[in-house]
């Protein structure tokens, strides 16, 4: 899994490309957005994990310019707004991969936590399909920020203490906007389900931590989502 430098309109920032380990290309593609913690062994893990099931993908770095709560509130102050750095990445992210000879051309874009955010203010942005894990929808412009947004998979847990209400706001304004989409919501488990985060058994207390049940299930439900959208 080769680490690259990608240019972006701000300059350089890392990012993880990652292809099927068996078979030939071109694959579909597809962009990894990390969650707030950041660019570690959990989101490798998943980048294989999409490599594997048939995509090409890339995964930016949103933090390479620097570490700490500053760069952390760069970010998060991108994804309110709607416009920066971050958003920039991403963007940059998905141009890579359509440039490249083993790119099959639609490209998707999954995100976790603060990258299923970016994940819901992005599908309008020139996606085929979005896979936004436990992302909290924008409360604010949600309807305007899904006028011609890609058809969207979604995933939440219903003891997810940052999501209360999200699935219901969501579902609303893709229905709003005649957007294809599939949410579901799993009983029983929290935020970052999806994620093998470290101390599980503290963020279990919490309403966070991995469920392999939950996990298992919404990846069938977004490869299925992506193998009928991103061809």
């Amino acid at each position: 899994m080769p680490v690259i430098e990608l240019d972006t309109p701000s300059g350089p920032v890392e990012a993880l490309v990652t292809s099927p380990a068996t078979g030939s290309g071109p694959w579909p593609g597809v962009v990894i957005v990390h969650d707030i913690v950041g660019f570690g062994e959990d989101v490798k893990n998943i980048s294989r994990r999409v490599a594997d099931a048939g995509y090409l993908v890339i995964t930016p770095n949103l933090y390479s310019r620097g570490g700490g709560a500053r760069c952390v509130t760069k970010v998060m102050r991108a994804l309110m707004t709607q416009k920066g750095e971050a958003l920039e990445d991403i963007r940059a992210a998905k141009d890579h991969l359509a440039g490249l000879d083993d790119c099959a051309g639609p490209i998707g874009v999954a995100g976790f936590c603060m990258g299923g955010q970016f994940a819901i203010v992005m599908a309008a942005d020139g996606f085929k399909a979005s896979a936004p894990f436990y992302g909290v929808p924008a409360p604010r412009n949600l309807d305007s920020l899904l006028q011609g947004a890609c058809p969207m998979v979604a995933s939440f847990g219903s003891r997810d203490p940052l999501g209360f209400g999200s699935p219901g706001r969501l579902r609303k304004a893709l229905e709003a906007n005649g957007v294809e989409h599939d949410i579901k919501v799993y009983d029983g488990v929290g935020h970052s389900f999806a994620n093998k985060l470290p101390a599980q058994p503290i963020q279990r207390i919490v309403g966070f931590g991995y469920n392999e049940e939950a996990t298992e299930d919404a990846w069938r439900r977004v490869f299925s989502f992506f193998a009928k959208h991103l061809i």
